[in-house]
């Protein structure tokens, strides 16, 4: 952890005007190649997973690739909710609608949903990640990372939001439910149809090629998804709420640079491709800076029960 002093500025004003101006430039083309190197390694471990499974030295690794490539489509959702991943609007709402289908997160949801994650990030109360609790024991952390809840979690998010019934979701203005409704039953709809020609074909083919992998994926992004602020502070401050875990370059790569974590919530407008570089000016600000993932959830489980700071 680094060294944290009191800073008589808004941390949001740390980088200059300049500095900022550039890092935020976004890019279609840097965004292009990303969601194809992303694609790539799903196509190619789906390739493996099909038609190895006799071969389980090749089979077995290729699912868990593919099923973690499947899982964190959702950080190219977060990226696109953001506007981030590329120049045009039309292809964040595009790549990232079709991002959710298939990590069964719902874009159009989650980008009202983020927000006040962003607005309110680690205030108890507002902040609408912290409504499922962190793990205090290593049962229910082993629980949280199997992925169980989460898969819990949507189905019945899904329902709620497709038969209309959110009232307690104080993040989705009203104007906004129609919209977030729709989008939610034709995301319905397209598990539906490939449910329906798996059955009218009589393959497993729903089950092989999204299901099994992407449950087996899952719990290799909860690993992830739980350093981003597990045991950082439950205060307003972006310099000690959120923290930056340092990984290797195909864990950067399938997370869409996620895992600098810090930098992005510091400033979101910055897109996926200029956080390395953002990293590089902005490091010895943050009180959290791991150096893994493994160390990070190490520091977890050691802390399990702890109060936050």
């Amino acid at each position: 952890m680094t060294s944290l002093k009191e800073s008589a500025i808004d941390p949001r004003q740390i980088l200059p005007i300049e500095d900022l101006k550039r890092l935020n430039e976004r890019s279609n083309l840097k965004g292009g190649l990303q969601l194809l190197g992303h694609l790539a390694v799903m196509a190619g471990s789906g390739y493996l997973w099909a038609t190895q499974r006799g071969q389980w030295a090749i089979a077995l690794p290729a699912l868990i690739i593919y099923g973690f490539s499947l899982a964190s489509m959702f950080a190219a959702v977060h990226e696109c909710v953001h506007r981030t991943a590329f120049a045009s609007n039309r292809l964040n709402a595009g790549v990232g609608w079709v991002a959710g289908v298939l990590s069964f997160y719902n874009s159009t949801f989650y980008r009202r949903y983020h927000k006040w994650h962003h607005r309110y990030t680690q205030i108890p109360g507002k902040d609408p990640e912290l409504e499922e609790p962190k793990p205090t024991t290593f049962q229910e952390y082993l629980w949280r990372v199997s992925g169980l809840p989460w898969w819990w979690g949507k189905v019945k998010g899904h329902w709620r939001v497709a038969t209309g019934n959110m009232a307690e979701m104080p993040y989705i203005p009203e104007a906004a439910y129609g919209e977030v409704r729709r989008s939610t039953w034709l995301q319905l709809g397209v598990y539906a149809i490939a449910i329906g020609l798996s059955v009218v074909a009589h393959q497993p083919w729903f089950l092989l090629y999204w299901l099994l992998p992407l449950a087996v994926g899952q719990p290799i992004l909860r690993l992830i998804l739980l350093a981003e602020h597990t045991g950082c502070s439950h205060e307003d401050n972006p310099l000690t709420n959120t923290r930056t875990t340092l990984t290797t370059w195909p864990i950067k790569l399938l997370m869409w640079n996620m895992p600098f974590h810090a930098e992005h919530h510091l400033y979101p407008s910055i897109p996926f491709h200029q956080l390395a570089a953002a990293h590089g000016q902005l490091a010895s600000k943050f009180a959290y800076v791991a150096s893994g993932y493994v160390q990070v959830n190490r520091s977890i489980i050691a802390n399990l029960g702890q109060a936050a700071p």
